[in-house]
């Protein structure tokens, strides 16, 4: 697939006769075997204790009860393309649904990031035009400054992205700063190939579901509806109930577990 520079127009892939694909070809007909199509899967590794290790102390920490001195926050972030219209739709009428053209202009991409608090039921998400190790120690500050300023410490459940390290206070702040910073974290991270553990993943999600689910042509646009979004969702005050524990992982997910 061929990817667009920024502001150029692209037809969106629809199939059609002339693709050339077998199942249009005169006389030809369908098989099973589809080599032209491919599934996309998170593959966990097998019997991997690394894995396990870091499965279990995730599962311990979801198993923790509230605490606001302590409380805990998982994170996560999205690549997410800012897409404007080639032509503007026809608008819905009785009978008809809003009619919208393949066609669309690349105003280029940016990063959402995702604080969620399980047991609070708080969220933040925050648009940046990119996600550096800079952003990410920006989004830190303002979680310990302005979120959690009252917070003895932050446990932080995050994926194990280069950019997500006390490094990056480092590279963003003073030494001071950046370790008065890191003083009040509790970082834990899900194992490679395990992100369906963090609870922000899940909250993407349904952030891209109920609020993606269009075309958003610029920065501002899409921050403006990540805010609605995120009002909406933190005076519901819905909480994140997480049922799967270290005893279910043993049992359900043994052969993850190297055998002795």
């Amino acid at each position: 697939m061929v990817v667009a520079a920024a502001g150029e127009t692209r037809r969106a892939h629809r199939g059609h006769p002339g693709s050339g694909s077998l199942h249009h070809r005169t006389g030809v007909k369908k098989t099973e075997l589809r080599p032209h199509l491919r599934k996309c899967w998170t593959i966990p590794p097998q019997a991997n204790a690394a894995f396990a290790a870091a499965m279990e102390d995730v599962l311990a920490v979801y198993a923790r009860g509230y605490d606001p001195a302590r409380p805990v926050v998982c994170m996560d972030e999205k690549p997410y393309q800012l897409l404007a219209h080639a032509r503007d739709p026809i608008p819905a009428t009785p009978g008809r649904d809003l009619q919208q053209d393949s066609e669309y202009v690349r105003h280029g991409t940016c990063s959402i990031f995702c604080w969620v608090e399980p047991l609070g039921g708080w969220r933040r998400v925050d648009a940046q035009p990119r996600r550096t190790k800079i952003d990410w120690a920006g989004q830190v500050e303002r979680l310990l400054t302005v979120d959690y300023p009252e917070a003895e410490k932050v446990v932080l459940v995050m994926d194990n992205l280069n950019t997500h390290t006390v490094a990056s206070l480092y590279e963003a702040f003073d030494p001071a700063t950046a370790f008065a910073l890191a003083q009040r974290l509790e970082i834990h991270h899900t194992p490679k190939h395990g992100s369906w553990l963090n609870i922000a993943e899940i909250e993407l999600s349904a952030l891209s579901r109920q609020c993606l689910d269009r075309r958003i042509a610029d920065l501002d646009t899409l921050n403006a509806e990540l805010a609605a979004w995120q009002q909406a969702t933190n005076a519901n005050q819905r909480q994140v109930d997480w049922h799967f524990t270290t005893d279910d992982a043993r049992t359900r997910l043994r052969h993850l577990y190297p055998k002795r």
